[in-house]
């Protein structure tokens, strides 16, 4: 009697578990691999930053290198008006060879520097970047390809699994006639066969990963050795140079503090002795200087001295007078020539009358030819009456303005005022060319006031007592007749 069999069935060829028993477990054996692909990716790009990072700086000092240049472009020529600074050391032109030299020292240390982030620093981070690359295509070449090779295992075992799962299905509906191959029996042998090449290749991969993911944290405590030994070497580099900056500017603010505030001062005296003034040399004296013809004879006066003029209303008003060889007779207010060097009033005696010797007194007629504003408006005759201090100063005077007049008249002087054309057109009495003194007279003028002519320019003077005070006589140059009297002009 036939065996009563229940109704073929298939099993499930895989697990949907994921469970270590699952004869082809649900797990991506690559997952893995393209973890520890992404992290050295990840160390790669951060060592990238790195080499970008010191390229940069590298980029930067040499930069900086060719800014100092321009800087020290800016000393480089000597100093114009070079000569007026000591050239020796300790003075301003040893202040800017120093500028000089360290500014070039300054330029010269970034582009060591940059030498030395370029030849140094920079293939430290290069060449962890190469090993990093090496990390990841030994990666893919070791761990990747135990990848594949499990999943061909797997492949082959999945696929003998199926086929005995169909020859069972195949022996349950035709009641066991099958074919030698397809025994049931034999493949199930088969699938075994591959299942255990599977685990073999699994445990393999297992290891080779265990083996990757243990000398990845090797791997990666060298990565951050590396990276502290390149900054190392950074630092030391930049910091190298900020110290060498540092010290030079230094050295130029010490070279400049050390200048003695009287140095340049002191060589400028030194080079300049013959040109800048001895302060112990005296000063100059006029008395002590002396000029071509200062002493010729047309400068050396005939007569010298005062004289009273009778002024039109303050009575008579002293003056200084002089007589030249050159026949002018001078009107100054005093005899100092540097606080008056011009005459007020000047007559050209050979043009000038002289009337005769009253006492005292004597007039003279004449124009004034200064120059001055009032003679150069009017341009008229005058009669100046002069009182000398004595009867011998008189006679000098007399004698010296006589000897150059052009002409010599017997009048005498009035006692009441000069006869003058401004006092002639003030009295409305304009009368003949040698004058009248009736008409300024008439006026009302007291005795010793009357118009002095152009003496109104020297201003009032005082009365003529105090004349003789004043200036204190005559002088009379040699050859004049006229001697100098003691205390006298």
């Amino acid at each position: 009697m036939a065996t009563q069999h229940d109704l073929p069935t298939r099993s499930m060829t895989q697990g949907t578990g994921g469970s270590d028993d699952d004869a082809i477990p649900s797990e991506d054996t690559s997952e893995v691999t393209r973890l520890f692909n992404e992290r050295l990716t990840a160390w790669k790009h951060a060592v990238s930053y790195l080499e970008d990072y010191i390229h940069a700086t590298e980029k930067m000092q040499h930069a900086h290198g060719k800014e100092y240049e321009k800087v020290l472009k800016t000393v480089s020529h000597p100093l114009k008006e070079g000569h007026h600074f000591d050239q020796s050391v300790g003075g301003i032109a040893g202040m800017f060879d120093n500028i000089r030299s360290n500014t070039q020292g300054i330029s010269n240390s970034h582009y060591e520097t940059a030498k030395v982030l370029k030849g140094s620093v920079l293939p430290i981070f290069e060449r962890l970047h190469s090993e990093i690359k090496n990390k990841t295509k030994e990666l893919i070449k070791g761990a990747g390809k135990g990848s594949k090779a499990v999943d061909k295992a797997r492949n082959a075992t999945q696929k003998h699994i199926e086929l005995l799962g169909q020859h069972t299905a195949t022996y349950d509906s035709a009641g066991g006639r099958l074919t030698a191959s397809d025994d049931p029996y034999i493949l199930r042998r088969n699938a075994m066969h591959h299942l255990h090449k599977q685990v073999l290749e699994e445990n393999n991969n297992r290891q080779d990963f265990l083996s990757v993911q243990n000398s990845f944290a090797q791997f990666e405590a060298h990565i951050v050795s590396t990276i502290q030994t390149g900054m190392g070497h950074f630092s030391q580099a930049v910091s190298s140079q900020q110290d060498q900056t540092r010290t030079m500017y230094g050295d130029m603010a010490s070279t400049t503090q050390r200048i003695s505030p009287d140095f340049e001062w002191n060589g400028f005296l030194k080079r300049n002795g013959n040109v800048l003034i001895d302060p112990s040399a005296p000063a100059r004296d006029v008395s002590n200087i002396s000029f071509p013809n200062m002493d010729h004879p047309s400068t050396q006066p005939l007569i010298a001295g005062s004289l009273e003029k009778k002024s039109k209303l303050r009575g008579y008003n002293t003056f200084y007078y002089v007589v030249t060889p050159a026949k002018f007779l001078h009107e100054f207010k005093t005899d100092d020539d540097v606080r008056e060097p011009s005459p007020e009033t000047s007559l050209f005696l050979p043009d000038c009358s002289i009337g005769a010797l009253d006492g005292q007194k004597f007039n003279v007629k004449g124009k004034d030819v200064s120059g001055g504003k009032l003679s150069a408006k009017f341009g008229l005759s005058h009669e100046l009456v002069f009182k000398a201090h004595t009867l011998q100063d008189a006679q000098r005077w007399y004698d010296v303005i006589r000897a150059s007049a052009g002409q010599t008249t017997m009048e005498v002087p009035d006692s009441s005022a000069p006869s003058s054309p401004v006092a002639d057109r003030k009295s409305g009495a304009f009368e003949s060319e040698a004058g009248s003194s009736t008409a300024a007279g008439s006026q009302g003028y007291g005795a010793g006031q009357g118009d002095g002519g152009l003496d109104d320019k020297a201003g009032s003077r005082g009365q003529g007592g105090e004349s003789g005070e004043r200036y204190g006589g005559s002088y009379a140059a040699p050859g004049s007749g006229v001697e100098r009297q003691p205390g006298q002009y």
